[in-house]
């Protein structure tokens, strides 16, 4: 009996762990930008790579080799999270088996942002590696994905276009001198931002992208349109000449959101017409369920009370809130473009309500099996109570290694060697202090593509929670 109650010790403290938990050394090491020892835990555990993670594990593997300056070894793992999305069947025997114990069962298919992300990441490799028509079928991966993100979810007030995705496409058109597939793409970005981003995120037009839709509307020949944005953005547009190339540099700051666990308490009351319906009155909750039986509104109805839990994101807030670039004595601020972090809260939330559907179907089968158990044989399902307790988790599993936002500019710098220093400005402080160099060898009428990343957290967040 000791022997039984030990173990059941350890299946709650295992249940109890989060995903970011179970990972803690590769976290570890990867927060505190220690890549060598973060990928070679990641190479010391190569069953993830057939685990029920195994997108993560694609996902990570390839995030780590960008930082390591591995673009073609990146953009391998990349490209295998990005077929394991395009293959991925429902297995149908796993889902049902979920509702008998937890969600985790199920291979993670990965959120709608995160398999856009990694297309980022490889068009990113690509334009590292001067593979620009590479970068292009990227673009054009990202652009299909985005359709069926589009069509996938006809409702408004949710996320469903990324303007973020399509200047990055318009970036890339524009390095190759498409001047009218950029201007398009830039087009694209500025209504998302106008139209959806400003209202879910609070993020608002770049001004580089103001200044990128404005000047492609020039080159294309567009006055029409190009008077219009000069009156939309409030400024004349000036043409220039650049003797030299340019420079798109992104700023990876931060790291999202994690995943982690929270419960609530639910009553259930009986209703009339064979339903009954799931309460909580601190959170205003109420899902009514039609049952087939009164012997299933019996069994239910005599349990009164269970716990269920549900997935929520907690926040690591970057060290650094702002930066600029220094280039040829002029001084660039990187614009915030993409909110990761605000992303991933927003498409948990919007399905928060399925969420919580699938766990109290899962919660009502398991207690109506402890119920007509109990009735033949009390200390089995006393066993049987305590196996579920365990195993009544919610999916932790989310993308840990990707940025918490997104920042870009676009500098023009003269023909040949150039120094360009980043300074950031950490959280709490009035000045720019910190301070990183880069030398860029500037080809005419190039344009380089450079990613920086920051890992930094604030120190108020929780690890393991």
């Amino acid at each position: 009996m000791r022997l039984f109650y030990s173990l059941c010790f350890l299946l709650i403290v295992s249940s109890c762990a989060t995903y970011y938990h179970l990972n803690q050394d590769f976290n570890r090491n990867f927060e505190m930008g220690e890549l060598p020892q973060a990928e070679k835990l990641l190479n010391d555990n190569k069953k993830d790579a057939q685990s029920k993670e195994k997108f993560l594990y694609y996902l990570n593997k390839g995030t780590v080799a960008a930082l390591l300056d591995k673009p073609q070894e990146s953009n391998e793992f990349l490209e295998k999270a990005y077929l394991f999305g395009e293959d991925y069947k429902v297995n149908y025997v796993n889902e049902i088996g979920s509702f008998l114990t937890n969600p985790n069962l199920i291979e993670y298919r990965g959120e709608d942002h995160e398999h856009l992300m990694l297309l980022y990441y490889k068009a990113l490799n690509y334009l590292k590696m001067g593979e620009n028509e590479n970068a292009l079928v990227e673009c054009r991966r990202l652009n299909d994905r985005l359709n069926k993100l589009s069509d996938k979810y006809r409702s408004d007030n949710r996320y469903k276009k990324d303007a973020f995705i399509h200047t990055l496409m318009g970036l890339v058109y524009d390095a190759n001198h498409d001047y009218n597939n950029a201007f398009i793409a830039y087009r694209n970005a500025h209504n998302i931002y106008k139209e959806e981003y400003v209202q879910l995120f609070g993020v608002e037009t770049p001004e580089q992208l103001q200044e990128d839709l404005m000047r492609t509307a020039y080159l294309n020949g567009f006055l029409t349109e190009l008077e219009q944005y000069e009156q939309e953005f409030k400024r004349k547009y000036k043409p220039s000449v650049n003797e030299g190339g340019e420079l798109v540099f992104f700023w990876n700051n931060g790291l999202g959101p994690v995943k982690s666990e929270w419960s609530i308490n639910f009553t259930i009351i009986k209703g009339s017409g064979g339903f009954v319906t799931f309460a909580n009155e601190e959170y205003g909750f109420n899902f009514p369920f039609l049952l087939n039986s009164d012997d299933e509104r019996g069994d239910l109805t005599d349990l009164r009370f269970f716990r269920i839990a549900f997935p929520k994101y907690i926040e690591r807030q970057p060290l650094y809130t702002a930066a600029n670039l220094i280039a040829d004595n002029k001084t660039y601020k990187l614009e915030l473009a993409e909110d990761l972090n605000k992303i991933a809260f927003k498409t948990l939330d919007e399905r928060m309500h399925i969420e919580m559907a699938k766990s109290l179907v899962r919660a009502a089968l398991k207690k109506v099996a402890e119920k007509k158990l109990r009735e033949e044989n009390k200390g089995l399902a006393t066993v049987l109570s305590i196996v579920n307790a365990v195993t009544e988790k919610a999916d932790t599993r989310n993308w840990q290694t990707i940025p918490h936002s997104i920042y870009y500019t676009r500098v023009q710098l003269p023909v040949g060697a150039n120094v360009v220093k980043l300074k950031t400005k950490a959280r709490g402080n009035s000045e720019y202090n910190q301070i990183h160099e880069f030398q860029f060898d500037i080809l005419k009428n190039e344009t380089q593509f450079h990613t920086f990343y920051s890992l930094e957290m604030a120190p108020n967040f929780t690890k393991g929670q």
